[in-house]
């Protein structure tokens, strides 16, 4: 049985993973928690992480971080096409896992980790962070006692403009795009609502730019009993950013940015929620809350779970399917689907 403080590594020192650590020394217990080391492929970058964030300390290498007897679990904020590598490199030195969604490029790199993981018996967990916020633990109380009736539409857009020109618009070597970046928070929540099944079709369409990145797509999820899902990524426009759910007894809304909100609007009540204070600016919207989903993976490895119930692997696996048919719709191909 685990006990102690859980003791996290973690891989790669960029915007993310300082958002992370931001939040993680914000929100969680240090009884409970504690940092013990980070590395990066820049090591002075580390360094300068590490000195920001309190950090004892910085390893050479991400292998000799994941070798660290000292070390449970790794956090891995690195861009999209190192999970599958730097995961496998965890598990393999006997690390627990939360890896930044998405937590593969694919459906074949998803399922090769997910059964490393459990080949291993090791807990690993795709960081959808949304699952985890206040406001979708009282959706997830309204889902349970039908407050809606019989739900039959889900709406959820994303629409962002970076400040400054991104690497998710250009960048195609490091799997840029709107679909398998903030895509993956309008999949996760349509399928959240419609506790896992599969969508019986996909129809999608979109834009690319010159990059050959999507940076606009439009997909409608048709599921069993005449149900739907109508999902949307915009890398050119803003959006509300609100999440909408069609019952036949009326409509939750959940935002603003529906996927770390701070309100949830049913037909009887408003909920409004406060998120950690942080000691400096983040880079990302509300990511203030990115530690709340650390609360659930110290629960399950106490209980010797090598998945959440909340995020499960199979879970994981189809949210890198609906992707990935999107994104086939639309025409978007990377190096890694080639293999």
């Amino acid at each position: 049985m685990f006990s102690h403080q859980l003791r996290w590594g973690i891989l790669s020192a960029g915007e993310i993973s300082s958002d992370w650590a931001s939040s993680f020394r914000a929100f969680l217990s240090p009884e409970e928690h504690t940092l013990v080391g980070i590395a990066a492929r820049n090591k002075d970058a580390a360094t300068k992480f590490a000195a920001e964030f309190n950090i004892p300390n910085v390893y050479d290498s991400y292998e000799d971080l994941t070798k660290d007897s000292e070390i449970d679990i790794v956090y891995i904020g690195s861009v999209h096409p190192f999970h599958i590598s730097l995961g496998k490199l965890a598990l393999t030195n006997g690390k627990h896992v939360l890896c930044e969604k998405p937590l593969c490029v694919n459906t074949c790199e998803t399922k090769q980790l997910v059964q490393f993981a459990r080949e291993r018996n090791l807990f690993l967990m795709e960081a959808i962070w949304s699952r985890f916020f206040p406001a979708y633990q009282q959706l997830r109380e309204e889902l349970k006692k039908g407050t809606i009736g019989d739900i039959y539409q889900v709406n959820a857009g994303v629409g962002v403009i970076f400040k400054q020109k991104n690497w998710r618009e250009w960048d195609k070597d490091i799997c840029a795009g709107g679909i398998l970046d903030m895509g993956t928070y309008t999949c996760q929540f349509a399928s959240l609502v419609f506790e896992g099944e599969r969508p019986q079709k996909i129809l999608a369409g979109g834009h690319l730019n010159e990059y050959g990145i999507d940076e606009s797509s439009s997909a409608t999820l048709v599921y069993s009993g005449g149900k739907l899902a109508t999902l949307q990524v915009h890398l050119k426009v803003e959006f509300p950013n609100e999440a909408y759910i069609f019952g036949t007894k009326g409509i939750i809304k959940i935002g603003p940015k529906f996927w770390c909100p701070t309100q949830l609007i049913t037909p009887d009540e408003t909920y409004d929620y406060k998120l950690p204070v942080v000691e400096k600016p983040t880079y990302f919207w509300n990511t203030e809350g990115l530690a709340y989903q650390c609360e659930e993976v110290r629960r399950c490895i106490q209980l010797g779970l090598i998945e959440s119930p909340l995020m499960t692997h199979e879970e994981s696996i189809l949210l890198a399917e609906m992707r990935e048919e999107i994104r086939k719709q639309i025409g978007v191909v990377y190096s890694q689907d080639e293999h």
